[in-house]
């Protein structure tokens, strides 16, 4: 029979090797150091606005198939909800001009020659120049392969790349752009439907992953640090989390914990050291009836618009500028955004901002080059989380795709 798998962390990354282990009749404990699981991928019930919020917003898409396969496992897949179609609407508040990005599902993307689907001041041939992407090497930047200038890049690229890769497009590497276009813009319509969790990201990933853990018979501890990993020869022999586990021949870890832990915990690990911040903003206010769930914004401080019941949220994106604004400037300066965009004549409602300074790496060829691969040296250690080298920038995807990763090397081993 196989052994124990040790998870440490209970983000997405490590519930996803936890699910992938248990369909495979491993046995799983997972550790988590606070005290809830989820990571950067969480809901919690804010006192300010009494409601439940998300600590950051995500955009999925359809062509996502490891986040999708993983809510099917565990029964959630209709926690998300989107239009249908690759249709998303956005607003330019400078001019106050509005359009529908309205593409066709087959693989042919003959949604370019119809002017009413596509960008508008675009022509077909402007969205050929995505191809060139695909030919770019780990060293180059996306400023170095494409011309980051005029309406294509101004109002589909710009916005869809900065929200995947959480870094300025023009300095980020064009290799993960081109990863994340490969799997959606240019796979064709139905792999980039727009999903949001609009009862909330626990509900939607981390309630029923921990539901479907516990039926299987894992475990899952909260507020257990580990400490130390002590190894013997090519093998990790023990953890500590507060008490000493020994792990028996067969027994294997997965470290699925933020880069900064990972490299205090295995020696001379090389990990991401530049992160970029994430500003969410969220209004308690019941949204127009015909406000689109999720809004695409450009010329604006706002990125994203997302209306939820009784509630508007709003992503910002590569927003370390935004660290040392004050709370109350920054929810109205965001709120004047979100009021054009919705049409709503109404003063500033109850708020309240989030900021997660560390949200991701920063997307980097430098720092793309310092993630390691999820195989170590250790024959019972893997590594997992969306910082490890996935191929994809730190999304819920990578994270999924990571766990997923970790959990084949342990139940596959070379």
């Amino acid at each position: 029979m196989p052994g124990t798998v040790h998870i440490v962390g209970a983000g997405l990354a490590g519930l996803s090797a936890a699910v992938r282990l248990l369909g495979r009749g491993f046995r799983v404990a997972v550790y988590e150091s606070t005290g809830q699981a989820g990571g950067r991928c969480r809901s919690y019930h804010d006192p300010q606005l009494d409601m439940v919020i998300d600590n950051g917003n995500h955009l999925l898409l359809s062509g996502n198939r490891a986040a999708l396969s993983y809510l099917d496992v565990v029964g959630a897949r209709d926690k998300l909800v989107g239009p249908g179609t690759a249709s998303v609407p956005f607003m330019d508040l400078k001019s106050g001009e509005r359009w529908t990005l309205h593409a066709n599902d087959g693989a042919i993307p003959w949604w370019i020659f119809v002017a009413s689907r596509r960008v508008p001041g675009t022509s077909p041939l402007d969205y050929l120049s995505i191809f060139k992407l695909t030919r770019a090497t780990p060293s180059q930047t996306i400023g170095e392969v494409l011309n980051c200038n005029g309406a294509l890049y101004d109002k589909l690229l710009q916005p869809f790349l900065v929200a995947a890769l959480n870094t300025e497009p023009k300095e980020s590497a064009a290799s993960l752009a081109a990863a994340v276009m490969r799997e959606t813009l240019l796979a064709g319509g139905r792999n980039y439907h727009p999903l949001i969790a609009h009862d909330g990201l626990s509900a939607a990933f981390v309630e029923p992953g921990l539901k479907h853990i516990e039926a299987k018979g894992g475990s899952v501890s909260f507020g257990q640090r580990v400490r130390t990993l002590n190894f013997d020869g090519n093998r990790v022999a023990s953890i500590d989390v507060g008490e000493t586990i020994t792990l028996a021949e067969d027994d294997a870890i997965i470290l699925a914990v933020p880069p900064v832990v990972a490299a205090s915990l295995i020696p001379d690990l090389t990990v991401p050291t530049e992160f970029r911040a994430i500003v969410n903003a969220h209004y308690k206010i019941e949204p127009p009836k015909d406000l689109p769930v999720i809004t695409g914004v450009v010329n604006g401080l706002v990125e994203w618009l997302f209306a939820f019941d009784s509630r508007l949220s709003v992503t910002i994106s590569n927003a370390d500028r935004l660290l040392d604004t004050p709370r109350e400037e920054l929810a109205a300066t965001i709120w004047a955004d979100v009021a054009k965009i919705a049409g709503i004549a109404a003063p500033l409602p109850p708020w309240q901002i989030v900021r997660e300074r560390r949200a991701t790496f920063a997307a980097l060829p430098r720092e793309d080059a310092r993630r390691p691969g999820a195989r170590t040296k250790w024959r019972n250690l893997a590594l997992a989380g969306d910082w490890t080298a996935t191929g994809l920038p730190a999304t819920i995807e990578g994270a999924i795709r990571s766990g997923n990763r970790a959990a084949d090397l342990i139940s596959e081993p070379a």
